[in-house]
């Protein structure tokens, strides 16, 4: 596995932007205690999102990322979206339309990425999570499916309850910047709004949502998911014992990739 680590120029942003970017390596036979796949053109390609607390540099750090896309020739793309939601900020970058717009081509022309829907999937944590179902839900032309792990399911709710409580997890001042002094209810910034629209004539792409039990968003997730079913959307939900917390995410990406799969994903 080859690991990149990316510095290039945002038209939509107007500054450097930073990605961390993983591509298998052509098969070796020296390298010791690594799977080896046959070569391909194009990699398929996992988009993998951050949290709010975090950057680009996380899911290295913080998991065994590089290990499981070797285990599964797949190639990883971990952009940083800084605190943004994955949203064109109301007071800050235009954060969705770089992740959305720019940064697919941009990727694609640096490295031997696959632009097949097939062959392309996307994923993240917490914020991360939450991008990760808008992308998914925005642009199901683009994934085969996604993943979304402790995601802040719920934006509307954490939104209206920062509001009125300053000391809310997910801090007024960050939901401020991403979106204003207006609640994103009814918007495409809303999971829920989203998924009605999906329903109504798309093609929707499927979503596997985990969550642990012990988990500030719990709450969140239960009823994303709900909404989600009764809309007859095609969610995959898993919960079990876990917090807000790189254990859980490091274990549940496994079961993510794992289920990624069985959607198709990265199959020859």
């Amino acid at each position: 596995m080859a690991l990149f680590h990316s510095h290039f120029f945002s038209d939509a942003l107007g500054m450097q932007c930073s990605a961390e970017v993983l591509i298998p390596q052509s098969a070796t036979s020296r390298e010791i205690g690594v799977s080896v796949h046959a070569d391909r053109e194009e990699w398929p390609c996992l988009w993998l999102l951050h949290g709010l607390s975090d950057d680009h540099t996380i899911w290295l750090r913080r998991t065994s990322i590089e290990r499981y896309a070797q285990d599964r020739g797949i190639a990883v793309v971990m952009p940083n979206g800084h605190r943004s939601f994955y949203c064109d900020m109301f007071r800050g970058g235009a954060y969705q339309t770089f992740l959305q717009e720019e940064l697919p081509g941009l990727m694609r022309s640096f490295f031997p990425l696959s632009t097949e829907r097939e062959q392309n999937a996307v994923a993240g944590l917490s914020m991360g999570g939450y991008g990760a179902a808008k992308w998914l839900l925005q642009k199901p032309q683009e994934f085969i499916a996604g993943v979304a792990l402790s995601g802040v399911m719920d934006i509307v709710e954490r939104y209206e309850r920062a509001m009125e409580n300053p000391d809310e997890p997910l801090r007024r001042e960050a939901l401020q910047l991403a979106y204003g002094d207006q609640s994103p209810k009814g918007t495409e910034t809303d999971l829920f709004h989203l998924v009605e629209e999906q329903m109504k004539g798309g093609n929707p792409s499927p979503l596997l949502q985990i969550c642990g039990t012990e988990d500030f968003l719990y709450q969140d997730n239960l009823a994303f998911r709900d909404h989600s079913l009764t809309a007859g959307y095609p969610l995959t939900y898993r919960e079990g014992p876990g917090d807000h917390n790189w254990a859980y995410w490091d274990q549940e990406i496994l079961t993510g990739l794992d289920w990624l799969q069985t959607q198709g994903f990265g199959k020859q």
